[in-house]
């Protein structure tokens, strides 16, 4: 009997967030009941036994399991070898699938073939809107903050400050539910597995771009979005992967300009924002868990630097 080719394929990488991930699966089912789907289901390590209940719930998923951390893109790229649907959808753990989100997802894909890689507009539990765009990350992004750059370029950096309400090409688009055809998928070699936790999408839609296909933002295919659940976890571990990703797309994409530029100047800038929020915890006696926290970390980041940025820090491998 021949083997229907199913028109999407959706990998998820987890690492103990067992519920979370039930979660997101049984907001996809729901919502591609009437597409030819196939699921594989990456765990990455876990120690909450994760796959055991996967399995038992869910028996359709197929199943891979890393008794390692491998990283996120390692993992999403061994999860995209065993599928072979027209379409990839990579979804986070944290995600669940709001009424419409594939059915319209797909729709546009099938409009624009033009078009190599679709994201989604993603929301809090609450329904507040969440940044769902990532700006390519150059010089006026790390010397000013994303967040200053949305305010005072709204037209240039969109944000959940001003939502588009069409579809808008954009640089890359967060990944919690990043949908790419299967050839872009192929022709870019997946993943760069040297981004082991952060941009690795954003280096994706880079090389998509190059290679003639454009990103697109749909505000209208929702997905509510548990941001940073897994992250969490890990905080300064996670920030230490955050800021080594960020150096490596530098390297990758930057001329050396601005490559030599945003390195003389992240550090000090960092060094600055520690000052601050030493000062900002004294000046409350420590009596603000937020300060507290965020000061730690920020501190932390800086050791990491001190120390010359050692490969062994930042999350678990093992």
């Amino acid at each position: 009997m021949e083997t229907v080719q199913p028109t999407l394929s959706v990998v998820l990488v987890t690492r103990d967030t067992c519920w979370l991930t039930c979660q997101a699966l049984e907001s996809l089912y729901a919502e591609s009941k009437e597409t030819a789907v196939e699921v594989v289901v990456v765990d990455n390590g876990s120690a909450d036994g994760t796959l055991e209940i996967v399995e038992k719930r869910f028996p359709q998923v197929q199943t891979i399991r890393f008794t390692r951390n491998a990283g996120f893109a390692k993992a999403a790229n061994e999860g995209a070898r065993r599928t072979t649907g027209r379409y990839l959808l990579f979804l986070n753990s944290d995600v669940y699938l709001l009424p419409g989100s594939i059915s319209c997802a797909l729709a546009w894909m099938e409009k624009l073939p033009s078009c190599g890689v679709v994201g989604a507009q993603l929301y809090h539990e609450d329904g507040r809107p969440q940044n769902s765009i990532a700006p390519f990350p150059n010089f006026l992004t790390e010397l000013l903050g994303r967040s200053l750059v949305r305010r005072l370029f709204p037209s240039f950096y969109r944000g959940k400050e001003r939502r588009p309400t069409q579809p808008l090409p954009v640089d890359s688009i967060i990944g919690a539910f990043f949908l790419v055809r299967r050839e872009v998928w192929e022709k870019l070699g997946g993943f760069d597995e040297g981004f082991f936790f952060f941009l690795e999408e954003t280096d994706f839609c880079r090389r998509a771009w190059d290679a003639g296909y454009a990103v697109y933002h749909l505000p209208e295919v929702a997905v509510r979005h548990r941001q940073g659940a897994t992250a969490k976890q890990w905080e300064l571990p996670a920030r230490i992967e955050y800021w080594r990703s960020r150096y490596r797309y530098f390297r990758l994409h930057a001329p050396a300009w601005e490559r030599g530029m945003v390195f003389a100047i992240l550090p000090v800038r960092l060094f600055l924002e520690c000052v601050g929020d030493t000062l900002f915890v004294l000046g409350s006696l420590g009596r603000i868990p937020k300060w507290r926290r965020r000061a730690r970390v920020r501190w932390g980041i800086l050791g990491w630097h001190v120390r010359g940025c050692p490969p062994t820090e930042g999350l678990p491998r093992d």
